[in-house]
């Protein structure tokens, strides 16, 4: 999806910050997007970790990119439905043998692979269970795109055939590995902004002629999609798990667009500490991308919040303001992504956005079409 940045309206707070902590997460930041993540240690030297990108689509070509500019991570296997055209083209692109070109029906020859550790899922979400199940099964490593399924029973299906098969599942929440977001993670975490009280966040953009439109394809409308992204955003800040809900689906539009998923979703969530937050999130309407960070103390505001590049930081530090805007292009993020599953399996270590953090989405995600009178489960 083209998403177009656009600015966020919040109300202002003041927040409090050593200028100097400010400023060393700055330099830090900066560090990372100067270097190509972990790919400049001396693991680098390394054999790359060999990903197989399964269903190439627009998210698993920027996957692609992403590993192409990566020491430590590279595309070794395609699986797709089209293997003489989009086979062909991508074997060219990133140097795969045609060998290594496989089908949906084929897809389980994988296992004899050596090429290959791990599978990328960048699937419609109904297929993901499928897909990493047999990729588990194949003894392989899987990379899922999120939503991570389509029904919280299939996510614990995914978890359970990683589990039994002694490979490592995570989920590609960007956000999680982005330097930009991860210095407001850090302000969040120091105490300066004092006790949290609430978020708004919201995504709002067009969808059109695109599985994400089918129920059986996408499980859902906008919330699966977009609304996830400061779902987990906000779970992840908290550390907490939702457990109040209310909800509202709206679909104006009567051109048929929108006749098995909805058009646009607000909702509120409340945490067991009492941090209240309200969300929104549409396929069909123009609006911010932002997440808004409210403290007894201050604030923080990510404008251009979830889309692939230019992340905007803003809010305020006593009397001076916070300024950041991020500066790693596409395909920066997923090139984070791709180079800390590396890491996780050469070096035996726990993803930071594993199943579980998937699980945890999708059964909020339930919660919030439950309590707006629409249950997918």
């Amino acid at each position: 999806m083209n998403r177009r940045s656009t600015s966020a309206i919040a109300p202002r707070y003041i927040v409090r910050m050593d200028r100097r902590e400010f400023t060393k997460l700055s330099a830090l930041a900066l560090a990372w997007r100067c270097l190509p993540a972990y790919a400049q240690t001396a693991g680098a030297a390394q054999k790359p970790v060999g990903y197989a990108a399964i269903g190439l689509g627009t998210i698993s070509d920027i996957f692609m990119r992403a590993c192409a500019q990566s020491q430590t991570a590279k595309v070794t296997a395609l699986v797709t439905g089209h293997p003489d055209t989009k086979g062909v083209k991508y074997s060219a692109m990133y140097g795969v043998p045609k060998s290594s070109i496989y089908t949906y029906e084929t897809f389980d020859r994988i296992l004899d692979n050596k090429d290959v550790d791990a599978i990328y899922v960048g699937l419609p979400n109904s297929m993901h269970c499928e897909y990493t199940v047999r990729a588990a099964q194949a003894g392989k490593h899987v990379l899922c795109e999120k939503p991570m399924a389509i029904s919280s029973a299939e996510c614990r299906k995914m978890i359970d055939a990683c589990r039994q098969a002694k490979v490592k599942l995570m989920i590609g929440y960007r956000v999680h590995y982005d330097p930009t977001w991860k210095q407001a993670f850090q302000m969040v975490k120091s105490g300066e902004m004092g006790q949290l009280q609430s978020f708004q966040g919201g995504f709002y953009g067009q969808m059109r002629n695109t599985w994400r439109l089918s129920k059986k394809l996408g499980g859902g409308g906008a919330l699966m999609d977009l609304g996830i992204y400061p779902l987990n955003t906000i779970r992840h800040i908290t550390g907490e798990e939702p457990t109040d809900f209310t909800a509202i689906i709206s679909t104006r539009e009567q051109s048929g667009r929108f006749s098995e998923v909805e058009q646009s979703m607000e909702w509120t969530m409340k945490f067991p500490s009492g941090i209240i937050a309200s969300c929104g999130c549409s396929y069909g309407q123009s609006g911010p991308c932002f997440l808004s960070i409210n403290g007894e103390k201050g604030y923080l505001v990510m404008e251009s919040a979830f889309y692939y590049e230019g992340e905007h930081l803003r809010g305020e530090v006593g009397d001076q303001p916070i300024d950041q805007l991020a500066t790693g292009r596409l395909p920066f993020q997923f090139v984070l992504e791709a180079e800390h599953f590396a890491d996780c399996i050469r070096n035996n270590k726990q993803p930071e956005s594993p199943g579980e953090e998937g699980l945890k989405d999708m059964l909020a995600i339930e919660a919030i079409y439950k309590a707006a009178g629409a249950p997918i489960a």
